[in-house]
């Protein structure tokens, strides 16, 4: 039995219209079935359009990511404001303050500093401030003209330099400082000590005349010693007392973070001839501990910021898949109508990173003044790191992008009938 012949196939009405076509049109046609892209502005409006068409649940998303990053800024800022008044007390301990004073020679003399060695100390680079007293010797302050020579009451009568309260953190009492116009002449400033035994009078008496006292100080954590000291200018002691110019105590003040290295050649700068015959003082046991706070205080800053921006991402997260399932009708009606997967997921990306931006910046600016007025009720500086704010809004953003995701994946896979058929 023989196979019956094919009979020649009928042309194709369309293909043969499509060859009919010209070239250009055929181009201009095919192009415009291609899908369009969508621009910034068309994004932006599109993603603004899903959380607008819903502002009950875009409102409640945008809380609960606010309150996530305002409790990770706030948590952060007030940690740090802590730390910023923890740090302003323990800097009046004089963490960063060495002092050098001169020892002994290789006899067994007292040694002494020379002139110079403030203006040298004040060359090495970490050295924010130096400054020197200089113990005039055997001289010794009465309250007047009638007290027995032997009744010193163990106070000392010292030469000092004009910056002596900036560098020690001294703080006047009453009256003023020592000044420019008045080193020159015989005038004091009573330590707290010198002024309870030497009485307030206008005077003290001291090398034979009398010594105008215009000012008092406080009591001075940093160098208790200037409590029990009568101090005058460098000039006048010079000149009224016969000082001989040499300092027995420089105060230095440096970086912190260099205040080790800055001992290292703290006595090879004051006396480079003889550096074996001065004495400096060790680092304060408080800066240990600053550096094992401001460690401890890094750590906890960056468990509660990870746990936070978690939670924000969650919470975006969340709200993108339950989206997804609410709006399985319009994303099949989308692409019914021409939008590609590629759109539809766009849109959720958009829609996601918009819902992020807004509620991380509402919780940044949230957080901020959370930090103020906790940080001003206690009375501390307030301190909120710009890399806590930055990064807040940031981070929130990524973890936004990256939450969404999922979810605009899951969209952009639902087949147009599918999810026409599931309404």
């Amino acid at each position: 039995m023989s196979r019956p012949t094919a009979l020649p196939s009928s042309p194709d009405p369309v293909d043969e219209r499509r060859r009919s076509v010209p070239t250009g049109d055929r181009e201009r046609a095919e192009n415009a079935l291609r899908p369009a892209r969508l621009r910034l502005s068309d994004l932006i409006r599109l993603g603004g359009y899903g959380l607008r068409s819903r502002p009950l649940r875009a409102v409640l998303s945008a809380l609960g990511i606010a309150i996530g990053i305002a409790a990770m800024i706030a948590v952060v800022g007030i940690s740090a404001s802590s730390h910023a008044d923890l740090d302003r007390k323990l800097a009046k301990l004089g963490t960063d303050m060495l002092t050098v004073s001169p020892g002994r020679t290789m006899f067994g003399r007292p040694a002494t500093l020379p002139d110079e060695s403030v203006a040298m100390i004040r060359r090495i680079g970490p050295v924010r401030s130096a400054t020197a007293t200089g113990v005039v010797g055997n001289v010794h302050a009465y309250r007047n003209d009638r007290i027995p020579a032997a009744q010193t009451g163990g106070l000392s009568v010292v030469a000092a330099k004009l910056d002596l309260l900036t560098t020690v953190g001294a703080e006047l009492g009453q009256g003023v400082w020592i000044n420019a116009a008045t080193e020159r002449y015989p005038a004091v400033v009573l330590g707290a000590t010198a002024a309870e035994r030497l009485g307030d009078g206008p005077t003290v008496y001291i090398g034979g005349r009398s010594w105008v006292v215009v000012g008092v100080l406080r009591k001075v954590t940093l160098a208790p010693e200037l409590d029990t000291s009568v101090i005058m200018g460098w000039p006048a002691a010079t000149t009224y007392l016969a000082f001989d110019g040499h300092p027995t105590t420089v105060y230095t003040r440096s970086t912190e973070s260099q205040v080790e290295a800055v001992r290292e050649v703290l006595a090879a700068t004051a006396d480079p001839s003889a550096p074996n015959e001065v004495d400096v003082s060790r680092p304060s046991d408080v800066l240990s501990l600053r550096r094992a706070t401001n460690a401890t205080f890094t750590s906890l800053l960056l468990g509660l910021g990870s746990v936070a921006l978690l939670v924000g991402g969650i919470g975006v997260a969340n709200t993108m898949v339950i989206s997804v399932l609410e709006r399985r009708s319009e994303i099949g009606l989308r692409r019914a109508l021409g939008a590609t997967k590629g759109q539809v997921r766009t849109q959720f990306v958009a829609e996601s990173l918009l819902l992020s931006l807004i509620g991380g910046a509402a919780g940044a600016l949230l957080g901020f003044l959370v930090t103020g007025t906790y940080a001003t009720t206690q009375q501390w500086p307030t301190v909120v790191p710009l890399w806590v704010l930055a990064g807040g809004v940031g981070a929130t953003v990524l973890i936004g992008a990256v939450a969404g995701l999922y979810p605009a994946i899951r969209a952009s896979r639902l087949a147009p009938t599918e999810a026409l058929a599931a309404t």
